[in-house]
């Protein structure tokens, strides 16, 4: 990634784009899916609904607006301003955008309707926890254990989320849990998938007697680098130079096809790598 596609990712037109358009997904989803379907929803808004309907204690909008502030704190203080401005922009653009959805996408099924219901919202969510944002609540707390421990953001909502709904359980249709859960489910893998859109790369470690002349072809044919790690083989004992080279899906046929040209008896080991950051790949993301 270039100097000049790395500070347009930091821009404020790129930020503020994926948080409304992100917003608007949820916005549709939640309104058009999960109100008439009657979902649960996951995060702070849930718990939010969850102690409305057990104690009846104001309403679910005022209970997930004081549930915030904690959070905001706690985003001000791991992360940063910026990071709280983008992320108290993402919740006013989805509670206007909720107020001005008025459609209902009709899906009978339950079923379908909880698995549609989860992509919207993973797909909204991702987008804007793409942006150097979050949509508030609970996505504050995921932003900092992903930026502190490298915890997964979708895997962050689903156990949540699971245990939010092994309480609901108590109060609600047992039907209805089960629904929600797997649009909760769906959510967090659309999260995760969302996150690793373009970053996603393949790990190559290449094996053969030809390291050499197959590192010179994919610098030279493929124009990316490779690195060279020295290793010992088990049985004989004899030294070997492994060769390990970061691509992307649309590459591994071309390395592979170098490769075994060079060596068909090459053993050719191919990982999927989550992120892969710095270098000519993607820039860490500073919120």
């Amino acid at each position: 990634m270039s100097a000049k596609n790395n500070r347009f990712t930091y821009s404020l037109f790129w930020n503020c784009g994926l948080i409304l358009l992100g917003s608007l997904i949820q916005a549709i989803g939640f309104k058009a899916l999960g109100e008439p379907q009657g979902f649960v929803p996951g995060g702070l808004f849930g718990i939010a609904t969850l102690v409305h309907y057990t104690t009846g204690m104001l309403n679910t909008g005022l209970i997930y607006l004081l549930l915030n502030i904690p959070m905001f704190i706690l985003g001000y203080i791991f992360i940063s301003r910026r990071f709280l401005g983008y992320s108290f922009l993402a919740m006013l653009s989805l509670s206007l955008f909720f107020m001005l959805v008025d459609f209902r996408i009709a899906l009978s099924n339950q079923l379908y309707a909880a698995v549609t219901f989860g992509v919207f919202i993973g797909t909204g969510a991702g987008m804007v926890l793409r942006s150097l944002g979050s949509n508030g609540g609970l996505d504050v707390a995921a932003v900092i254990l992903n930026q502190k421990y490298n915890i997964g953001v979708g895997k962050f909502y689903f156990i949540f989320n699971s245990l939010l709904f092994t309480f609901s359980f108590a109060t609600l249709d047992n039907d209805l849990v089960i629904a929600s859960m797997i649009a909760v489910f769906i959510t967090s893998v659309t999260v995760d998938y969302c996150l690793s859109l373009f970053n996603q790369r393949k790990l190559a470690l290449i094996i053969s007697e030809k390291p050499q002349e197959i590192a010179d072809q994919v610098m030279s044919h493929m124009k990316i680098g490779a690195t060279f790690l020295p290793a010992v083989g088990a049985y004989h004992r004899r030294e070997k130079t492994v060769l390990m080279v970061v691509i992307n899906n649309i590459q591994l046929k071309r390395l592979e096809e170098i490769v075994f040209t060079n060596d068909p008896f090459s053993m050719f080991i191919v990982e999927n790598t989550f992120n892969v950051l710095g270098s000519t790949f993607s820039k860490r993301k500073i919120y």
